[in-house]
């Protein structure tokens, strides 16, 4: 509470608004909150999945247009957000990853008239509450980073060189997850040819658009750095969890990521093209792009490249007859 004396010997008393990135945080989580259950509520009430995913990315758009314009100094005669080029710099990329995620889970969504992972407990009260209830952890978790960006004290200067390589690796991984996506999606509308996606940047990683997605979440989280205090700054520390979270979800995870795609889901190509899968999975990396990847020594690929055993298929009989790669359908 600020007090100012005027000639007139009168007090005016002026209340500063500003909000600390802390206060911040929680009303981002409080807004991720409302936004999953009020979801959930009308999901379950009609019965669908179908707004799940979209809800899900406009959840991350809001988070970022909100913490751009709650953690400007404005009122205080500060800087706005525009005048802040790390905050514009966070927010634009933040934005374009999560607007193509919500374009794409909104057109695959479509594509498929639902999804499947949902068949068997959007009638349970319970458990489909808690598929939006993750999601919301997801969202708040991920966002962290770009949150704390915008969430503190607007401030004028350069760009670091940690900064500058840090957001230009953000925006790299934004671009390279959209093109994995879109070759993707092209050769699935081609009908699938040679039975597995090879074409483009397939070729050079077996999930490259994990490893895009991984790398995002990292490169903001140091970009983050340059907000901070310094490495005492206990708040960056915290948002820490983004990138973790994301590796987790996506390594760790039954039911997606690279967990759902690899083990006992690798049958498919192993029925259809066991000679032609198995060399394409010697010869290329699991996660990051590379050329090169079959002269690796095993112990780097178990460990560095994560290319872990649990991975692998092991059935109980396989059979190897098959030297040419058939035509998978759907």
């Amino acid at each position: 509470l600020n007090c100012r004396t005027n000639n007139n010997s009168t007090v005016e008393q002026t209340t500063t608004t500003e909000m600390t990135p802390s206060a911040i945080l929680g009303v981002c989580a409080g807004i991720t909150a409302a936004i999953q259950l009020g979801g959930f509520s009308l999901a379950y009430c009609l019965q669908t999945e179908k707004f799940y995913d979209v809800l899900g990315g406009i959840n991350f758009l809001v988070l970022g247009a909100y913490s751009a314009f709650a953690g400007q100094d404005a009122e205080q005669g500060g800087l706005v957000w525009s005048d802040d080029a790390r905050k514009v710099a966070n927010t634009v990329v933040f934005s374009c990853s999560r607007l193509w995620l919500l374009i794409f889970l909104a057109w695959r969504a479509h594509e498929r008239g639902g999804d499947s992972r949902f068949d068997d407990v959007k009638d349970k009260f319970g458990m489909f509450l808690l598929y939006w209830t993750v999601q919301g952890v997801w969202v708040f978790t991920v966002s962290m980073p770009a949150i704390f960006v915008n969430s503190v004290p607007s401030q004028a200067g350069e760009f670091s060189t940690l900064d500058v390589v840090s957001i230009a690796a953000f925006a790299f991984a934004v671009v390279f997850e959209i093109v994995a996506d879109v070759q993707k999606a092209m050769w699935v509308n081609a009908g699938r040819p040679g039975g597995f996606c090879q074409v483009g940047v397939w070729a050079l990683s077996r999930h490259p658009n994990y490893f895009a997605e991984m790398l995002q979440w990292w490169a903001s989280w140091v970009f983050a750095f340059g907000s901070s205090k310094g490495l005492s700054d206990v708040l960056w520390w915290i948002t820490i969890v983004s990138p973790l979270f994301t590796m987790n979800i996506l390594l760790n995870t039954g039911g997606t990521g690279v967990m759902n795609a690899n083990g006992k889901n690798l049958k498919r190509y192993y029925d259809q093209c066991p000679d032609d899968y198995s060399e394409y999975r010697r010869n290329t990396s699991i996660l990051i792009p590379m050329v090169g990847y079959k002269y690796m020594p095993l112990f780097l690929k178990r460990t560095l490249f994560l290319d872990l055993e649990r991975y692998e298929y092991k059935p109980d009989m396989r059979k190897s007859d098959s030297k040419t790669c058939l035509q998978l359908e759907g």
